[in-house]
């Protein structure tokens, strides 16, 4: 791997980190996962406390659970971001390792940014889902890198498509990956 695509990776890793770090205290931890949920659902007009709204969280809870925290030495119940650069990056060497842990938590993900449940992620889906991760990330963006993510060119994101970008975004060395346009064009 050459300087530029490492840096290409760690940048992305990085920017990563500091989004889904939602109370911002420098860690990755379960209250994350319940305010990323909260931003979603309320993105999508559920009412804060509402059963709906819970459900969302609930589903954000379990990716935590299920997905992250078996992961962690055990005692620890949050990731530092330095932890997460490292764990993450060593996902770029290791397909089927990365496959086992990232596509499996694009697979949760997939249930929650397919809220039609129509087995497929619409634009409109895709940006109320990454903005419950990336408040800031502007409709333009998101907008660019759906046509970028969506390689079949149908309109839609494809279950494979969205577990390939998700894999892409945080394995990926190719500067030319589609998967680079995960969280908007300022990711790359």
């Amino acid at each position: 791997m050459t300087t530029s695509e490492n840096d290409l990776l760690l940048g992305k890793i990085s920017r990563g980190f500091d989004q889904l770090d939602a109370d911002g205290d420098g860690l990755l931890g379960e209250q994350d996962h319940v305010l990323m949920g909260k931003r979603v659902a309320a993105g999508l007009g559920y009412v804060p406390g509402s059963p709906e709204e819970q459900r969302i969280v609930d589903m954000y809870v379990r990716v935590w659970r299920d997905v992250h925290l078996p992961h962690l030495p055990a005692g620890t119940d949050a990731i530092g971001r330095d932890d997460f650069i490292t764990s993450t990056r060593g996902l770029a060497d290791d397909p089927d390792a990365a496959d086992a842990t990232l596509g499996a938590l694009a697979r949760e993900f997939l249930k929650i940014a397919d809220i039609d449940a129509d087995g497929r992620v619409t634009p409109a889906e895709f940006l109320t889902f990454q903005r419950g991760h990336f408040p800031g990330l502007p409709e333009q963006d998101a907008e660019v890198a759906f046509a970028h993510l969506d390689t079949d060119g149908d309109g839609y994101l494809s279950p494979d498509e969205f577990v390939r970008a998700t894999i892409e975004y945080w394995t990926s060395t190719d500067p030319d990956a589609p998967g680079n346009w995960w969280i908007g064009s300022s990711a790359r």
